[in-house]
């Protein structure tokens, strides 16, 4: 398989078997203060400094994920939507046949990687949700989506160019749970010590919730070995 580049210098195509493509997005580094005051599980306000990094213009798709594996576990077909009922153990086995495919390091995002691309990395405007103030222009959630996902990048991106990050399906982290930021890591890596590791991040908010699990600080979690249809994930990489 090979990488092409698309109109920015850094960001780039990851060509799967079939033509299907996976779009990265290249997310300059910097500072920023993750969480919120608005729920106890997202303090304490902290300053966190993450590196370079790429992560998925979108969600992870049916068609990337059927490219990789050969089967389909989503609810809610079509080949454009994210692919849902993913356990934590099946990112794994994708993540692990898809870096051997294309002789690459992809990985689950940090919490923090997650957050920081969300908020729109250094372009941050300060916005509510991923890419604007009003959750029915970036997103898909439970007053707007008819009661099942729909197909990535049909909204608005938010600063970065980045689609689908309020909404839609909740995204897997690679974070092991803490129910809150006491001793979190302030260098962008994923908090994979302590806490519960068989409960992990998930990040976005879904088809299925209110607007205000939509936010960028919004966290919650869920369990490695269970499948749901409002959970999926994204890529990312250094």
């Amino acid at each position: 398989m090979t990488t092409t580049s698309t109109q920015n210098k850094s960001d780039y195509d990851v060509l799967l078997p079939g033509g299907t493509k996976i779009e990265m997005v290249e997310v300059e580094g910097g500072t920023f203060m993750m969480g919120s005051e608005e729920r106890e599980r997202e303090k304490p306000i902290h300053e966190v400094k993450v590196p370079n990094f790429h992560i998925g213009k979108h969600p992870v798709t049916q068609e990337q994920w059927v490219a990789v594996m050969g089967d389909n576990p989503a609810r809610f077909r079509g080949r454009a939507h994210p692919v849902d009922r993913v356990r934590w153990h099946d990112t794994q086995a994708f993540l692990k046949k898809l870096n051997q495919l294309v002789n690459e390091a992809f990985r689950l995002p940090s919490e923090a990687e997650w957050e920081y691309a969300a908020r729109g990395g250094k372009y941050n405007q300060g916005l509510q949700y991923a890419g604007s103030k009003k959750l029915k222009e970036v997103g898909w959630y439970d007053e707007n989506s008819n009661g099942q996902t729909q197909p990535v990048g049909l909204k608005l991106p938010n600063e970065l160019g980045i689609f689908d990050m309020s909404g839609n399906v909740w995204e897997r982290c690679a974070d092991h749970w803490h129910e809150n930021y006491e001793g979190a890591p302030v260098d962008g890596s994923a908090w994979i010590t302590g806490g519960e590791k068989h409960r992990r991040v998930v990040r976005g908010g879904s088809w299925d919730d209110y607007d205000g699990s939509c936010r960028p600080s919004l966290r919650y979690w869920y369990l490695t070995n269970n499948r749901n249809f409002n959970i999926g994930f994204r890529l990312a990489r250094y």
